[in-house]
């Protein structure tokens, strides 16, 4: 079969050079004997009108999507899933015959699964989530659906949180300011910490939303979204502290 004919799907963000994806897919199309492609393909700030226009003209059959577009993309398609719309974020885009354009959530899904697999269950818990983008609104949609008791979301910005919350229509949703000293407080009394920033992604590996120094709950679960490096300097930390670790490559996986 030539190369004009295989079927093209692929990445799109901003930056996207962390990712695994491409390997992973790549992989996995050569494993199963399909002639398809996953491109990446970097989609600079400004650009994401043109990119879902440029997917359709080309011919493909999807994309994955990352930060920072996936609630950028909810106005530019032409219907959601029905767990996409809840969401309120898309991290996969189904492209039909014709050129018509579906959003869809798997990181919820995904997520939930990793926790499970972690040996967390969470049913009548509380959680501290940092972050208030797209990744951090399936992460509160997948525990509000497993029963988790209370969810605080922290973010830099107080409208973004707010906008979050009121979405979600649910009183077991909170907001509060996201820095250091708000994490560590709130961690003290909750069962789960779960970064959805992406502090700590390569190339910038040094980075955490929990400061060196000062030791993580041996009771919490710590699972970071980041997935590249494998082991952040978060997860580095609770494992110090005899905390439970889950990395993000694990929600990547059950995606």
């Amino acid at each position: 079969m030539s190369e004009t004919q295989s079927k093209l799907v692929g990445l799109i963000g901003w930056p996207i050079d962390h990712s695994l994806s491409p390997v992973m897919h790549e992989a996995a199309f050569s494993a199963l004997g399909l002639d398809w492609r996953y491109l990446a393909m970097p989609v600079r700030p400004g650009g994401i009108n043109d990119a879902i226009d440029g997917l359709v003209a080309l011919g493909f059959r999807g994309a994955n999507v990352t930060i920072p577009y996936k609630q950028a993309v909810l106005p530019l398609l032409d219907d959601l899933s029905q767990e996409a719309r809840q969401i309120g974020a898309v991290n996969t885009i189904v492209i039909e015959e014709g050129g018509r354009t579906i959003g869809h959530n798997t990181d919820s899904a995904g997520f939930i699964a990793s926790l499970r697999d972690g040996g967390f269950h969470p049913s009548g818990k509380t959680a501290i989530i940092a972050g208030a983008g797209g990744g951090a609104r399936a992460v509160v949609h997948a525990l509000l659906a497993a029963g988790m008791e209370k969810v605080t979301v922290l973010s830099r910005t107080r409208a973004r949180a707010q906008e979050l919350m009121r979405s979600f229509g649910d009183s077991r949703v909170h907001t509060g300011k996201l820095d250091q000293e708000q994490i560590i407080e709130g961690a003290m009394s909750a069962n789960l910490l779960v970064n959805a920033t992406p502090v700590g992604m390569w190339p910038n590996v040094g980075g955490s939303i929990w400061p060196d120094g000062a030791g993580i709950p041996a009771h919490l679960t710590v699972l970071d979204l980041v997935y590249n490096p494998l082991e952040t300097r978060l997860l580095q930390l609770a494992k110090e502290s005899g905390a439970r670790a889950i990395s993000g490559i694990e929600m990547l996986i059950h995606q």
